[in-house]
């Protein structure tokens, strides 16, 4: 492997591999310690969607923006940028005296990740010029997706556990700064002759329009969906939507490239990386809290109890690329989105104390419906797009994805707490403080009275996941083609391609 400069490749690789996994790592990781940060910082269920959501937010809202920079200014220097970046805000999230703070350093930590991304996919290819090797390492580099969905929680739960919610950003330091130190010694640096041009306006509109709706839709449950600053803020959100699409359609360059969802294939990929990831990071944010604030569950444990759905990604992930090759993408896409919605349907019956045996396969169910659904996205998003615009339509599918977790938590958040406020009894809320964290030291009774509210709230949320996902199913029926046979095989795509549409949450 690696004949040509073999020192010099392995340590872009390892290097590239390594950023990313701390950038995609700090997205799971953080899930487990929820419970834990609820307790100390006073943090309500709004204040934990925040913790999630800013990070997604600001990370969507870059993505594309720092690649064009990377590729005008020097890849290795936004590397280095945001490994720098992504470090500093880590040391903030874990030295945070209260909610506010550390929302804002998990901002800082997300524009660190949005400029580290894209910087590691252009240093891999810069350094491996050969087609073949170029093929091995992405495959290398795109496996450090799952192996961080799948270590994320476990690492998290053994640092709960351990010294502390603050070492899950803390664990941040030591290796940020190794690397950083390594990769301003090996790596070298590379710049694109042909950049995209840069679109402020675009970018500006696009960040504040995504932020204004998120806010409206986590704060509308509190502040009331009929008040006067959250009907403000959908106006804005809607006024910011026309401003963007009206901006992006007359620039020569723009950073949303509006022609694309001319095409069904993409359109319809689209919206289904979106709805897919709305359904999954609401799914893996409410099952953290289910497993630690209602079961009582220890933050490893609950890691633990997770790994069914984790592991089952992994494991059906070569069976999608294998239907795609055969049948085209749109089949395993069709099927893993009806397997995926149908267990959270199923888990529906989910109760306060249902026995772990009876739903762990439901986890698996959904996890191997993920597995089928990722892979084949990036295939059916470049399908029938010029090879030298693949890398732009991959980079947008996963801006989609991105945008579809925030706003999943956001809504799928505010679905939870106005059921979960309104199976509580009156004399009870006060005791659950409108959240699940207040009531530890109630009696058995008031315990059992929050856990069933919770459930409800849970089942809520299932609910509207799972008919998100079945509606993706319907997508890849109609728009994807699942079951019109092979189609044509789509142009080779640019390796940026696959891999900027395989970087997870």
């Amino acid at each position: 492997m690696f004949k040509e400069n073999r020192r010099a490749k392995l340590l872009t690789l390892a290097l590239s591999c390594f950023g990313l996994f701390m950038v995609l790592l700090d997205v799971t990781i953080v899930n487990n310690a929820l419970p834990s940060i609820q307790r100390h910082l006073g943090a309500s269920l709004s204040g934990l969607q925040w913790i999630i959501d800013v990070y997604t937010l600001v990370f969507a809202s870059l993505l594309l923006t720092t690649g064009s920079l990377s590729d005008r200014q020097g890849r290795k220097r936004w590397f280095l940028i945001g490994l720098g970046v992504f470090t500093a805000g880590s040391a903030l999230c874990g030295f945070a005296p209260n909610l506010g703070v550390l929302v804002a350093a998990r901002a800082l930590q997300a524009v660190g990740g949005a400029a580290l991304s894209p910087a590691s996919l252009s240093l891999l290819t810069s350094a491996f010029p050969d087609p073949r090797e170029r093929a091995q390492a992405i495959g290398l580099w795109s496996g450090v997706s799952g192996l961080s969905l799948s270590a994320g929680p476990l690492i998290g739960g053994a640092l709960v556990d351990g010294p502390g919610w603050r070492w899950v950003f803390f664990v941040n330091l030591p290796v940020g700064v190794i690397a950083y130190l390594a990769a301003l010694r090996f790596l070298r640096e590379s710049v694109n002759p042909r950049p995209r041009r840069l679109d402020p306006a675009g970018q500006l509109l696009g960040i504040g329009t995504l932020a204004i709706l998120v806010y409206a839709l986590i704060e509308g449950g509190s502040k009331g969906w009929t008040s006067g600053l959250i009907l403000t803020m959908f106006a804005l959100a809607a006024l910011g939507l026309v401003a963007f699409l009206l901006v992006e359609a007359r620039q020569h360059e723009p950073m949303l490239e509006l022609r694309f969802f001319r095409s069904a294939s993409f359109s319809g990929t689209n919206a289904i990386g979106f709805l897919t990831f709305f359904s999954l990071f609401g799914f893996t944010f409410f099952n953290t809290l289910y497993f630690q604030e209602i079961r009582g569950y220890s933050a490893f444990t609950a890691g633990l109890l997770g790994l069914p759905a984790t592991v089952a990604i992994v494991v059906m992930a070569p069976f999608a690329g294998r239907i795609a090759g055969a049948r085209g993408s749109g089949l395993p896409i069709a099927i893993g989105t009806a397997m995926a919605g149908s267990a959270l349907l199923l888990l529906r019956g989910l109760e306060a104390d249902t026995d772990y045996g009876t739903i762990w396969w439901k986890f698996a169910l959904f996890g191997g419906g993920l597995g089928l659904v990722l892979a084949p996205m990036a295939a059916a998003a470049v399908a029938g797009m010029p090879r030298t615009q693949a890398g732009l339509a991959s980079g947008m599918l996963n801006t989609s994805r991105q945008v579809g977790g925030a706003v999943g938590i956001a809504l799928l958040g505010t679905v939870f707490a106005n059921r979960f406020r309104a199976a509580l009894p009156p004399e009870v809320r006060a005791h659950a403080g409108g959240a699940t964290g207040g009531f530890q030291a109630a009696g058995p009774a008031v315990r059992r009275v929050v856990g069933d509210a919770f459930v409800s709230g849970l089942h809520a949320g299932y609910l509207l996941g799972g008919t998100a996902l079945l509606t993706c199913t319907v997508l890849a029926v109609t728009l994807l083609g699942a079951f019109r046979g092979r189609p044509a095989g789509p142009p080779p795509a640019e390796p940026e391609a696959a891999m900027a549409s395989s970087q997870p949450s």
